[in-house]
């Protein structure tokens, strides 16, 4: 599996395995069938509610704790943020059977921003996750805490997928060595994806599907990727992408597909800011 190094030497593969919006009750048997189709970077969240069947995949699979990637994710905590972040991690470790994982990320931009993020400082140096980071945090905040703050994010995953590249974000994060992570990939099929000419010709081309030709472009821009699939063939189709290689033309050709704007949801919307900042979870 090709790795990237994060900025404070960890590596990561680029390549993994997401489990948002699996219901808890398939995780587990999907966790599973990922671990055997050669997936080790597992991406979960306290948000997506199934962590502890990720926890059992992973206890029950044989492989070794040392060739597991494990990301989960902090949501918005109340103050004091520092004390409260210290048990949600704490409880997305008992929940995954875990005594660390490798990468912590604070799932949104809101709250005691400083207060979750020195928490997670603490966390790395005491050895409960090894890398720490963001998720949808536009070039703004993303600065904001690279500048005032002790440790840089190693990632910060965002919305990245044909539709909306990201492009000022990526070469911010190249800049300041901040791993981008790719979340909707797949753009969840919007605006036709898996029937797309553009991507369905690059893809007669090299004779593989518009998923892998998705996932393949993503790659060749080091930005890593979760896809996510309860199908064990699809499964084996998306980590079956390291054996082409993208032209320069077709890079271009999928570029031009870029319209600049979320399919998803603004984080900039005061609506959705309130709507993430009010929502609280269960540790």
């Amino acid at each position: 599996m090709q790795t990237v190094t994060l900025n404070n030497g960890v590596q990561m593969p680029i390549l993994g395995f997401g489990v948002y919006q699996i219901p808890a009750d398939r995780t587990e048997r999907a966790v599973t069938q990922a671990l055997a189709a050669g997936y080790r970077l597992l991406d979960t969240a306290a948000a997506y509610g199934n962590e502890e069947a990720v926890g059992d995949a992973i206890k029950n699979s044989g492989v070794r704790r040392e060739d597991l990637f494990v990301t989960t994710k902090l949501w918005v905590q109340d103050a004091p943020a520092q004390d409260n972040t210290r048990r949600a991690l704490e409880a997305s470790l008992a929940k995954l059977g875990l005594d660390h994982v490798d990468l912590y990320l604070m799932h949104q931009p809101y709250g005691d921003v400083y207060g979750q993020w020195r928490a997670m400082e603490t966390a790395q140096a005491e050895g409960l996750t090894r890398a720490i980071g963001v998720a949808n945090f536009h070039p703004d905040r993303l600065l904001d805490l690279i500048f005032n703050n002790d440790t840089a994010p190693q990632v910060n995953q965002i919305e990245t997928h044909p539709f909306f590249q990201r492009d000022l974000d990526h070469a911010l994060m190249r800049e300041h060595r901040v791993q981008h992570q790719a979340w909707g990939g797949f753009a969840e099929g919007k605006n036709d994806l898996f029937t797309h000419p553009v991507l369905g010709k690059v893809g007669e081309a090299h004779g593989k599907s518009v998923a892998q030709v998705v996932l393949r472009w993503l790659i060749q821009r080091d930005i890593v990727t979760i896809p996510k699939s309860v199908s064990p063939d699809r499964m084996a189709q998306n980590i079956d992408v390291f054996d082409f290689r993208l032209t320069d033309d077709q890079m271009a050709g999928i570029a031009a597909l870029d319209t600049g704007t979320t399919l998803f949801f603004d984080h900039h919307d005061p609506e959705m800011v309130a709507w993430l900042s009010k929502r609280r979870i269960d540790n």
